[in-house]
């Protein structure tokens, strides 16, 4: 009876995985204006609970799109955590990072399982005080926000410069130029956009795989808030792992299970909160003694489940922390350029920091905040001119954002938004400070009734001559701060015309 075999299920699994990151990467590249419609962009985080129930909980409503999360606890009731074994991006992604065989994994505590639990209530704790910072933790938004201001850009920079060597190879360039035309402006931008610290980005996705060497999925048994949500709910769930009298010990499926939940002290069963519905236990078992039925009845608590404990530190720790962040000095700063109504629309409050908008950005002038808006603003969108500009005939940033913390603004309405004032530093201006001629900044400059005019002025060049010189003034009143005046100012290092955000 050793040698049994069954159907196997793992090619139905991976399948799924597969698929699931496809279209998760698809929609991203899809992200960008002109792509995918934007209620489908948006589609992976609207599924989050998490995020879901932090938005609500901080700005004290529940969207209509967000009904959506209800499908992935739908899926949770009935199945455990499948979303973690079988659609989590970053599962996926964890699954193919190499990681050490049972017998040399590190003997972690059991209760490190509860960090998960003890980082998804302050998440929660914190958001009924109206901050989401600790969000940038939930893995969505963690695999968007390193895709689209790190992974993509730098593929993008990679294409170019393998294009540009192809392109020195003269029977190479009619390839090159098909290839180009391919991908210009549909898959990349035809400007380049850059971005403050991909680095950064790189490095927060980098470090959850590479815990991987530790034990498996290392991240989802200890780390992952979104996880030890579902993992809760989980233990409700209507399918659940079982083990049969068939079972001779071998121990086959301990050994193969990725998040360490099968117990040999407990007659190899394991708990539905931990269990990721991944089927490796059943593919391995020799004997046909797993199998999946239906169980109702809940189940039992474990040592590391969430308490009132946990729920009472988790809940000082977000009491803490959030009075801190409010604290730091980097927040009394000036304030922000925010993306077009998200000002007014208090996005400190609402940002899950999926990063969507940075991704739909055509021109690159939204980026992650770092430490300019203090640590409650960390990684919120702002606008950078130097790096981009807020394109006059672009609402996309708004319609893609999924829980409105940029309010989805049609374009005439966005084209009203203030976002800030452009000032002139007439010791940086060369037609104020050289007295040589440029006009570029009203020349860009979109507005209809121009924001920036001309007036001319009688100077003295470098021979000593009279000369007629036509110098920028900013029309206060008339400008919207979309920052084009600054990106595309020819001045090095700081542009001598720079926009601020408007007080208040």
């Amino acid at each position: 009876m050793a040698n049994i075999r069954r159907p196997s299920a793992l090619w139905l699994r991976r399948a799924v995985q597969w698929g699931a990151l496809t279209a998760f990467l698809v929609l991203l590249v899809a992200a960008r204006r002109g792509g995918a419609p934007p209620s489908l962009a948006n589609l992976p985080m609207r599924l989050d609970p998490l995020a879901t129930l932090a938005h609500a909980l901080a700005a004290r409503v529940l969207l209509p799109g967000s009904a959506l999360a209800l499908l992935t606890l739908a899926l949770t009731l009935l199945f455990g955590r499948a979303w973690c074994g079988w659609l989590c991006p970053l599962g996926t992604l964890l699954d193919i990072v190499p990681s050490p065989r049972a017998a040399a994994q590190r003997a972690l505590p059991e209760t490190w399982r509860r960090t998960k639990h003890f980082l998804w209530l302050t998440i929660l704790a914190a958001s009924l005080l109206g901050n989401l910072t600790l969000l940038v933790l939930d893995p969505l938004t963690l695999v968007i926000r390193t895709f689209g201001a790190a992974l993509w850009p730098a593929l993008e920079r990679a294409v170019t410069a393998a294009e540009g060597a192809a392109y020195a190879l003269p029977p190479l360039r009619p390839a090159v130029e098909a290839l180009d035309r391919l991908l210009r402006p549909g898959v990349f931008p035809v400007e380049a956009s850059f971005y403050r610290a991909p680095v950064l980005y790189a490095l927060a996705l980098g470090t959850v795989l590479a815990l991987n060497g530790l034990a498996p999925r290392f991240w989802c048994r200890y780390l992952c808030p979104l996880g030890g949500l579902l993992g809760l709910v989980s233990k409700v769930g209507l399918v659940r792992r079982k083990v049969t009298a068939a079972c001779t010990h071998c121990g086959a499926c301990a050994r193969v299970c990725p998040t360490g939940t099968v117990r040999p002290d407990r007659d190899y069963a394991s708990d539905p909160a931990e269990c990721t519905m991944c089927l490796e236990c059943r593919e391995a078992c020799p004997y046909a003694a797993i199998r999946f039925p239906t169980r109702p009845a809940p189940t039992p608590m474990e040592t590391y489940d969430p308490n009132r404990r946990t729920a009472l530190a988790a809940l000082g720790m977000a009491v803490l922390g959030v009075a801190l962040f409010r604290s730091d000095r980097f927040s009394r700063r000036s304030p922000l350029i925010r993306p077009p109504g998200a000002r007014e629309n208090n996005l400190a409050t609402k940002c899950v920091r999926c990063g969507l908008c940075v991704r739909a950005c055509p021109t690159g002038a939204i980026q992650p905040a770092l430490l300019e808006g203090g640590l409650e603003s960390l990684w919120t969108p702002v606008l950078v001119p130097r790096l981009g500009y807020c394109d006059y005939s672009c609402n996309a940033c708004g319609q893609v954002c999924p829980v409105a913390a940029i309010p989805p603004l049609s374009l005439e309405e966005k084209r009203r938004a203030v976002l800030g004032r452009a000032y002139i530093d007439r010791n940086r201006c060369i037609p104020w400070a050289d007295n040589r001629p440029c006009i570029v900044c009203e020349e860009m400059c979109p507005v209809p009734e121009k924001a920036i005019v001309l007036e001319e002025a009688t100077v003295t060049d470098a021979a000593g001559q009279p000369i007629t010189l036509q110098r920028p003034r900013v029309v206060e009143e008339r400008c919207i701060g979309c920052g084009i005046c600054e990106y595309k100012c020819p001045v090095s290092g700081e542009a001598a015309i720079r926009v601020f955000a408007v007080e208040g």
